[in-house]
């Protein structure tokens, strides 16, 4: 018995400080630009000789919005008018953690074949060179949400992800290089430590964020490492999120979106932790996904929601002086998304939205109904943008609709958005389903 615990604890010992070496835990180079500092069990991101604690957004836009609500940092997932978008936040101060896309490790037939991987890497080859000494960079990410497996079958994916972060090593390096995670996953911090070599660890972290801090303490025996977290914020469809009888995702207002940004901030952002590095908070623009309003802090517009005033008192520790609208709830033939709303073809409906105040400063209301797709091909996380069936619009004075039944049946969602006269808005959304009577 002893033996086998001897030699449990001789192996626990050995994965320690095995992994502790493999995450480039190694002396930093202090004359880099960017760098990552360790020192008394404290890791500091160093930018041009300051200590730099990221205060970032997942986007690439609002550049101005960010920096005057306190952010100083973007994330972008892949390269697409980069030049523009590092020029952009260079002169408002941002840094950029700029995206490298790569296949998934399970996409087998791009990373067996040289040909594609050679591409692959001279053109990313290009893009280091290119935007390396670009004042506004501050990492590189290679990668989102890739899977590490374990089996030794991806051995392609692994010769191909090392092959890449040597060369940007070797190519920049006055400039960090991450992957992110979906989630705290340990088998996946567990081969990244075995088999890459990366300056940190980014996780994208959602609904889980009240984990992270026992996932953290229960891994510390053999990774206690440097993190961030790349995403975050409210709480996406996949998980955790109420349904209707038919599978309809059912959507918070905007109001209730604010406030889960700042609780979730407050009380479980690790703060404190002097392994972690900052956070992005997703998403600083306007995207379509399940909807196109669940993760928008802007609408298509540019105008902002409550979240950017929310961002800024998490951000600065100060209320921001902006009032957005705050919507209570949506009305559907007196009735809320979670009554499972049927509706006939063609029949005629009201719908209305309260607030919880500021009726006075209200400029307008939009109502649009769209037709679900998210029980099609694109599932949950659809980006095809989608044109409304209909659109209405009513003044601030009036805050309700009277509409006909679209006449196919199927899934719906009736929107309204509602702008004040400073241009900042509300949303909110209620599914039904059209079904015609026995």
């Amino acid at each position: 018995m002893f033996t086998r615990i001897h030699s449990l604890l001789l192996l626990a010992l050995t994965l320690s400080t095995f992994l502790s070496g493999c995450l480039r835990e190694k002396q930093p180079d202090r004359s880099a630009k960017v760098y990552i500092e360790h020192q008394d069990g404290k890791y500091t991101l160093v930018r041009n000789g300051k200590p730099y604690s990221i205060r970032g957004a997942g986007g690439e836009s609002h550049f101005r919005k960010l920096r005057e609500a306190g952010g100083n940092t973007l994330r972008t997932w892949d390269t697409t008018h980069l030049a523009q978008i590092l020029d952009s936040a260079q002169m408002q101060g941002l840094a950029v953690i700029v995206g490298l896309p790569i296949p998934n490790s399970g996409d087998i037939s791009f990373y067996n074949n040289p040909e594609i991987t050679t591409t692959r890497y001279r053109a990313l080859l290009s893009l280091i060179k290119r935007f390396r000494n670009h004042p506004a960079v501050l990492m590189w990410c290679l990668g989102n949400e890739l899977d590490f497996p374990y089996k030794w079958t991806y051995g392609d994916f692994y010769d191909s992800f090392n092959e890449l972060t040597d060369m940007i090593h070797r190519e920049d390096p006055d400039h960090p290089v991450t992957t992110t995670i979906l989630n705290f996953n340990p088998k996946y911090i567990f081969n990244i430590g075995l088999r890459c070599d990366i300056d940190v660890i980014s996780f994208n972290i959602f609904s889980n964020l009240p984990l992270l801090r026992k996932d953290l303490d229960d891994l510390a025996w053999f990774w206690k490492g440097p993190y961030m977290l790349l995403e975050w914020g409210i709480n996406g469809p996949w998980q955790g999120t109420e349904q209707t009888a038919w599978g309809a995702y059912i959507e918070d207002t905007s109001k209730k979106k604010a406030d889960i940004y700042q609780e979730r901030y407050r009380q479980h952002m690790p703060l404190a932790d002097p392994r972690f590095l900052g956070a992005c908070v997703f998403f600083w623009g306007n995207k379509q996904e399940t909807t196109h309003t669940w993760f928008s802090i802007f609408d298509e517009n540019g105008h902002a929601s409550e979240a950017v005033g929310a961002m800024q008192d998490i951000w600065t520790g100060q209320s921001s002086p902006v009032t957005y609208p705050e919507i209570k709830y949506m009305l559907l033939n007196n009735q809320g998304a979670r009554d499972n709303i049927l509706l006939n073809p063609s029949a005629s409906a009201s719908a209305e939205v309260l607030l919880f105040k500021g009726h006075d400063r209200i400029r307008s209301i939009r109502w649009q109904v769209f037709r679900e797709d998210w029980y099609r091909e694109n599932r949950i996380n659809s980006t095809k943008k989608l044109l409304p069936i209909t659109t209405a619009e009513n003044s601030g004075q009036n805050l309700r609709l009277s509409f006909s039944v679209p006449q196919e049946e199927g899934p719906y969602r009736l929107f309204a958005t509602i702008y004040d006269h400073a241009g900042n808005f509300a949303s909110c959304n209620t599914p039904f389903y059209v079904v015609s009577p026995p």
